[in-house]
């Protein structure tokens, strides 16, 4: 393979991310990474433009929905001679698209491309139980009218019941948010402590909003201009109000609607290239990106479901030889106001750090007021697929905007994984 060469980050685009069943609950990914695609492209001027490849992801699809990178990067305005794909890592989707075609571009395979990805959770694909699903295929392989019919001897209403996309983890039965109390549990984190952080979130993004961050981030869609879940006005005692969200009868929960993201509907995407093609195309690359690393924990048998992160960070900066306060912007996507809490304790933690991540010491303290400078995904949303891109193009104009710096991405996914990655300038 060749040598690696620079990737640079030229910037981003999303659409306002939607609570479910609200603006977009009739649109569908393929609609809304269209939009989003088709907005890059003319922020950018692709029009027409062969890039390298389009890679797009979404966690919950249906089968009608085919390769979602291909076609929406048909519809998008670049040449339909621009390769498309479609990828998914749960919560990591669109890091791992943004890394798959910087990946690419490192190694020489191509110039340019756009990662991202889109999600709905309103458009959720609902199926026919595994009975009467038989019953329709043994109906189809009929020859004859009575083989046909045949298949439907013994028929009970019952078979009729539909199958919903699922929310538990598939080896525990038991949902993200179930698993995120439990690390609340185990790390000592307090419900004050995470409804402070999420009065923060929102408080951070409409700070961001009112002083024109996002003027060319977001693309206005089906008439909604800013993120709906965003509550410029919220404070520690409304949420004080709300009973918790996962665990209702031991009296300890601590996980609430405000606390933890809703479901959200939304994509976003961003454009990467060589330093020579951004010069070529008259583009000015906000950041690059340096390096990526994923991990896994072993949740089924203890460890936290969410706490994969802390691990892939570690691992990250050793081959970087970095510490973890080398980074003027950390970005922790914010599943959980306790997901954040757990991991900033555990790298604080010199028991955590030796028997868990084999460190000589703490990773150490981050300052709190470089962690998410300007919002994340509890007053954003969090359309799965759709996060990482968001955090990539946020992170790079952040770093534009100061001129120069270092910033650290961290995101946890469902299945026990973490997807990380530096980000500079």
């Amino acid at each position: 393979m060749p040598s690696t060469r620079p990737v640079a980050i030229l910037g981003g685009v999303r659409i306002p991310f939607c609570r479910q069943n609200t603006a977009y609950s009739d649109v569908g990914n393929l609609g809304m990474s269209v939009r989003t695609l088709g907005a890059l492209v003319e922020r950018f001027g692709l029009h027409g433009q062969q890039l390298g490849e389009v890679a797009m992801g979404a966690v919950i699809k249906h089968s009608s929905d085919w390769n979602l990178g291909r076609e929406a990067a048909l519809s998008s305005g670049l040449s339909p001679l621009t390769p498309g794909i479609t990828l998914q890592r749960a919560c990591g989707t669109s890091l791992d698209s943004i890394i798959t075609i910087a990946n690419k571009i490192a190694v020489g395979q191509i110039d340019s491309g756009i990662g991202g990805g889109s999600d709905t959770t309103s458009d959720v694909p609902i199926v026919y139980g595994k009975k009467l699903r038989a019953r329709l295929l043994a109906a189809n392989r009929g020859k004859t009218f009575k083989d046909k019919l045949a298949a439907f001897k013994g028929f009970r209403l019952s078979e009729l019941k539909p199958e919903f996309p699922g929310v538990a983890e598939p080896r525990t039965g038991k949902s993200m948010g179930d698993h995120c109390e439990d690390m609340a549990k185990q790390w000592n984190i307090s419900r004050d402590s995470q409804d402070e952080w999420a009065v923060s979130s929102h408080r951070k993004l409409a700070a961001a909003y009112e002083r024109g961050f996002f003027s060319d981030l977001i693309a206005p869609f089906r008439g909604v201009e800013r993120d709906n879940i965003l509550r410029p006005d919220t404070s520690l005692e409304k949420l004080a109000t709300l009973k918790p969200a996962f665990d209702k009868t031991s009296g300890r929960g601590t996980l609430t609607a405000a606390n933890s993201t809703p479901l959200t509907d939304g994509a976003a995407a961003v454009l990467l290239s060589t330093e020579e093609w951004a010069r070529a195309h008259g583009h000015e690359p906000l950041a690059y990106l340096r390096d990526a690393h994923v991990s896994a924990v072993d949740f089924v048998h203890g460890e936290g479901l969410l706490m994969a992160p802390t691990v892939a960070v570690a691992e990250m900066l050793r081959r970087n030889n970095l510490t973890l306060q080398d980074f003027d912007i950390y970005e922790i996507h914010e599943a959980f106001a306790a997901q954040v809490l757990c991991t900033l304790r555990a790298w604080e933690s010199e028991d955590y750090c030796r028997t868990r991540l084999g460190l000589d010491a703490p990773l150490g303290r981050i300052d709190p007021e470089k962690i998410n400078p300007v919002g994340s995904s509890l007053a954003t949303g969090h359309p799965f697929a759709a996060t990482g891109a968001r955090i990539i193009a946020t992170a790079a104009k952040q770093l534009a905007e100061r001129g120069g710096g270092r910033a650290l991405v961290s995101i946890c996914t469902a299945g026990g994984m973490g997807v990380v990655a530096i980000v500079e300038r």
